[in-house]
């Protein structure tokens, strides 16, 4: 007879009542239990049905450990097909040239040149280590030797502008397309409306946008060219230094050529006017490639024009509700650091 104490009873009979318990657990439960009634283990394998062998299993189990020793031990499972040396053949294949008439690896390209691994071991160690294939980083590094210099002058224009004075951010934003594409709701053969445009459009002639914005406030002035000329430039600051005729006045621009005025003509006649230039490949710089950002998701991305015209209207349309709820960009970076690449994309080029 097997003695087992109270406590374990308990256990071994919750495990019966319990609709959740393994069925194997059940079995061996039910085994503890007949023998501890007094039943030999002949009388209970033939009461369940098992091999005796398998009583005198569970029997010796249960009397070294208790009711957890009626668990399954832990199993070594199949061998694993591949190694760590897989997946560093792996690695190792992707920093060579990828085979003649292809411009980089894929999954299959792979599995075929290793010859022994399967394409989606590949992918699965390509995941593991955070790599897509098809995924294309880039960047902008500034060369400018005046980086550090230019981009201080810039930035110390946002933070602590001269006093009384009136900093200025322009640019411009060159051939913006009339697109004419075909809009309205698509009825589907299942009942469903969907409302978009098609993929097909039409060119209708591009239109260049000059724009101005007043770091103080936010305010943004707008003035429409068919070219981006130095003449289209002058034409453009003429109309906005003009609202300030009696302040100092500092402009934010880019390294473009266009945006270098002779200083014995233009800035000759506006000795109230400073400029100042952002950095080779740092137009980041500049605020108004912010709100050029806003104004192309508001009014610009998937509106549908039949005249360069109608592209002026909507530019000054939104314009005019920008500046009535206009404020001023709150500038936040507390270093510039561009005459590297940032330490995460450096790692990869290494």
């Amino acid at each position: 007879m097997l003695q087992i104490s109270t406590q374990d009873k308990e256990t071994l009979e919750t495990w019966l009542r319990a609709a959740t318990t393994e069925q194997r657990l059940v079995t061996r439960a039910r085994i503890i239990l007949a023998l501890a009634q007094g039943c030999t283990n002949q009388q209970v394998a033939r009461r369940l049905e098992l091999r005796a062998a398998t009583v005198s299993k569970w029997r010796g189990r249960f009397a070294e450990v208790g009711p957890a020793g009626l668990a399954d031990e832990p199993r070594s499972g199949k061998p694993p097909t591949y190694t760590r040396e897989t997946e560093m053949r792996v690695l190792s294949t992707l920093d060579a040239a990828p085979p003649e008439g292809h411009a980089q690896w894929n999954g299959s390209l792979v599995a075929t040149a290793l010859g022994d691994v399967s394409r989606s071991q590949v992918w699965r160690i390509l995941r593991v280590h955070g790599i897509s294939l098809q995924r294309r980083r880039s960047w902008c590094v500034s060369t400018d030797p005046q980086f550090a210099e230019k981009a201080a002058d810039v930035v110390g224009l946002y933070l602590d502008p001269p006093e009384n004075a009136v900093v200025i951010c322009a640019c411009e934003k060159p051939h913006i397309q009339a697109l004419e594409r075909a809009q309205g709701w698509l009825r589907l053969p299942d009942g469903r409306a969907l409302t978009g445009f098609s993929h097909e459009y039409k060119r209708h002639g591009t239109t260049t946008l000059f724009a101005a914005l007043t770091v103080a406030t936010g305010m943004v002035k707008a003035g429409h060219y068919k070219r981006r000329r130095r003449v289209e430039l002058l034409d453009f600051m003429n109309a906005v230094v003009a609202e300030y005729p009696d302040r100092e006045i500092h402009v934010i621009l880019d390294n473009l050529s266009t945006h270098k005025p002779r200083r014995d003509m233009w800035l000759a006649r506006h000795r109230n006017v400073h400029l100042h230039y952002t950095p080779t490949h740092a137009s980041w710089l500049n605020q108004i490639e912010v709100w050029f950002s806003i104004l192309s998701q508001a009014a610009l991305k998937g509106a549908s024009f039949t005249d360069p015209k109608e592209v002026r209207q909507a530019i000054d349309a939104f314009v005019n509700v920008y500046n009535e709820n206009a404020h001023p960009f709150e500038w936040r970076k507390a270093e510039v650091h561009q005459t590297t690449l940032k330490a995460k994309y450096a790692d990869l080029c290494r």
